[in-house]
């Protein structure tokens, strides 16, 4: 396949010993020299179908220059692979070593220029993508030979090539040395633009997420299960390199581990069974958001979510509402069988997937008539994403990103197409009448593809339709610190790239519920529950837990109420024997109206209380209605304590409260006594011994009787709040 003419002039070349240029790799951490200097290689290369695939990569995403400049030809057919690799692991070694040839890819250029491989020998342009890439694998090996397993398949054009590259190795070296020196570099990765080097620095350090599947198992189970791993619970994973794990603070089924764990947590059965799934919070925070809005029964429609996991997540948060989730957005059948094996692991029910894309599908859909959110995750420049290939892996996006990551930017043009495009999917989402809120989702840290196009969405909708406008609402996740809150001021919720984290951009679109639809208790638990405002409350028990509550409280009452009835058929047998027997009495005393007041004297004095002509003071009251349950002529007490400063209104409190007892000529039963204590009767009396005139005696024996009949039940009669 090559031709290389000078191959044989530098084959001597291969025994030559280049450790002292070892220290001039691309990747020069402390690390790597350590391990070069105790004779151990860094790295003992990949398997044949490693290469390929980055090769294939690399040539679909290589920075294409000006006909002008161009010194190396990539081509446009890519190399045949022996076979398709279903390895997760191989495919990320793959794209890992295809993006990093990428960063590189005018460095190694050059490298293979000034080396004299280009253009000293003749290389077929659909291999120069597959050199670069073996290139930079060489030089990370500090330029040592493969390891190779005897079980391994090679590949005729991956053999040709590092034999070149092996031929030239020692001109490799130099070349590589000229370039670090060249750019005053003191290691060749500083040569980077610094967004790039910031971008790898934080990728080192990310933690994993990883939300629990509900469907399987619980949190508590999770955590006891991981404790008996050896892991420990803490607040914070960050600089910590035990086997430790936290809750995240927004999402409470979200747990956060040190990056340095992730070979141990893919061994373990919480992942292999799906009861643990990894995934990027940003995808985490959005289906939070949405849950935050629904009510039992609404549906939701997802669009572009990515990856099924983000689908998935969704299902699980709510599998105690009867609501439906809606995807859009899936254009083959292809992967089907995978999806819904998938689905069927995890124990998700209540999905069901379209093969329309969202701009193609009305929005009076009969079958989209209970949605009630939009969860809209459009495609985005991704700039706010530390690993760039974690995300295209999990969420099946376009690896076009990786060029955008290793040049630190998006161009303007493809910059002004995205905008373009999300503003057309919101307007789209803002169509659909029966629709009460929009979750707008990106990982770009670019105002044109977040704030901008949120702005214009809303100032350029349609007013024409029946249904009340959309406004921005404010962020419905919690927000766990001063930074978040500070960036939240203008209703956007906002997470910026750091160490712990990646980009995050929410916003959430909201309109008035029709007054015609009623919100039922149900819904309004469910909402309060997402939001975190029943901590440990479990819905499906509330009702009888009401009801539980509701016999309680009417059980009191009745109790007391046959209590009461015993006794007021006593007192009531008692009163209406000593009222037939003193009937004549009753019947004098009618003819004479200053009698009873008289009779109320003698009953005053012949108790032993009678006092000093003195007022009633205030403490008297509370006292009296703190021993005394009185019925209801005693009911207003703050009215006998104003009139007594007038003499004209002294007159009318005894017709109202004095007279029902002063009709009983007898002393009180002493059963009855210490309800109604002798000097109360001469307090509120006062001097005054004249009834006043316009009340007839006819009137006083009625006044009087009545509350006969009343006093016994209504002075044992509590009162009943609750009623």
């Amino acid at each position: 396949m090559l031709n290389a003419t000078s191959e044989l002039q530098f084959s001597s070349e291969e025994n030559t010993d280049i450790s002292q240029l070892a220290p001039l790799a691309l990747s020069g951490d402390a690390a790597a020299k350590e391990k070069y200097s105790t004779g151990v290689p860094e790295k003992s290369g990949h398997p044949d179908s490693v290469y390929v695939t980055a090769a294939n990569i690399f040539q679909s995403i290589q920075v294409e220059k000006f006909p002008d400049k161009v010194l190396i030809k990539y081509g446009n057919e890519p190399l045949r692979s022996l076979y398709e690799s279903e390895d997760e692991s191989l495919q990320r070694v793959s794209y890992e070593l295809a993006f990093s040839a990428l960063k590189y890819q005018g460095i190694l250029e050059t490298i293979l220029i000034d080396s004299y491989i280009f253009p000293s020998t003749t290389i077929p342009d659909h291999l120069s993508s597959l050199i670069i890439v073996m290139l930079y694998d060489f030089q990370d090996r500090k330029f040592q030979a493969r390891l190779l397993s005897d079980n391994e398949e090679s590949v005729t054009e991956v053999q040709e090539v590092e034999n070149l590259l092996h031929s030239y190795k020692t001109k490799l070296a130099a070349a590589l040395a000229r370039c670090r020196i060249k750019h005053d570099a003191l290691s060749i990765c500083h040569i980077l633009p610094e967004t790039v080097r910031n971008q790898e620095l934080r990728a080192s350090t990310l933690p994993l997420y990883a939300w629990i599947n509900t469907y399987k198992i619980s949190s508590e189970e999770v955590y006891h299960s991981l404790k008996e791993k050896g892991y420990n619970k803490v607040k914070s994973v960050l600089h910590i390199d035990d086997k430790v794990f936290a809750v995240d603070q927004h999402c409470y089924d979200v747990l956060i581990f040190p990056s340095h764990l992730k070979s141990d947590l893919l061994n373990i059965d919480l992942i292999k069974d799906y009861k643990l799934v990894f995934q990027d919070k940003s995808r985490s925070l959005a289906v939070h958001s949405v849950k935050a809005l629904l009510n039992m029964d609404d549906d939701i429609l997802m669009v572009n979510t990515g990856s099924w996991y983000t689908v998935a997540h969704m299902s699980t948060l709510t599998k105690n509402n009867t609501s439906k989730i809606f995807v859009c957005g899936v254009q083959s059948q292809g992967k089907r069988p995978d999806r819904k094996n998938l689905f069927t692991k995890m124990g998700c029910e209540n999905i069901e997937i379209l093969h329309e894309t969202f701009l193609n599908i009305d929005s009076k859909d009969n079958r989209l008539q209970k949605v009630k959110v939009i969860l809209l995750l459009p495609r985005c420049s991704g700039l706010g994403i530390s690993n760039p290939v974690e995300f295209i892996l999990n969420e099946h996006e376009d690896t076009g990103l990786l060029k955008d990551f290793s040049q630190g930017g998006t161009s303007e043009d493809k910059l002004h197409i995205l905008a373009q495009q999300q503003y057309e999917l919101l307007t789209h989402a803002m169509e659909f009448t029966k629709v009460q809120a929009v979750v707008y989702c990106t990982c770009s840290v670019y105002p044109e593809e977040n704030e901008a196009v949120i702005k214009k969405a809303l100032e350029f909708q349609d007013h024409g339709i029946k249904v009340q406008p959309y406004r921005l609402s404010p962020p419905v996740l919690p927000l766990c610190s001063l930074k978040e809150i500070h960036l939240s001021t203008d209703k956007f919720f906002r997470m910026e790239p750091s160490e712990i984290t990646n980009g995050c951009f929410i916003s959430v679109l909201t309109r008035e519920r029709d007054p015609s639809e009623t919100v039922s208790v149900k819904d309004i638990l469910a909402r309060a529950a997402a939001k975190g405002l029943l901590d440990g409350i479990e819905l499906g028990k509330s009702s009888k837990q009401e009801k539980k509550k509701k016999k309680s409280k009417t059980s009191l009452p009745k109790a007391s109420t046959t209590d009461n009835n015993s006794i007021q058929m006593k007192i009531a047998e008692f009163l209406n024997r000593e009222t037939n027997a003193n009937a004549n009495q009753s019947e004098t005393s009618t003819t004479k109206i200053c009698l009873p007041q008289k009779n109320t004297t003698q009953v005053g004095s012949s108790s032993q209380v009678r006092k000093p002509n003195k007022p009633a003071t205030h403490p008297l009251m509370p006292t009296f209605m703190k021993n005394t349950s009185l019925s209801r002529p005693y009911e207003r007490p703050t009215n006998f304590v104003r009139p007594r400063l007038e003499d004209r209104m002294v007159a009318l409190k005894p017709v109202e409260i004095v007279l029902p007892p002063v009709m009983l000529p007898f002393s009180s039963p002493q059963g009855i006594r210490p309800h109604m204590p002798a000097h109360f009767y001469y307090h509120w009396v006062g001097p005054k011994t004249v009834v006043p005139s316009y009340l007839s005696t006819s009137s006083i024996s009625r006044k009087g009787e009545k509350p006969k009949e009343n006093l016994p039940s209504s002075l044992l009669r509590r009162p009943r709040p609750w009623l």
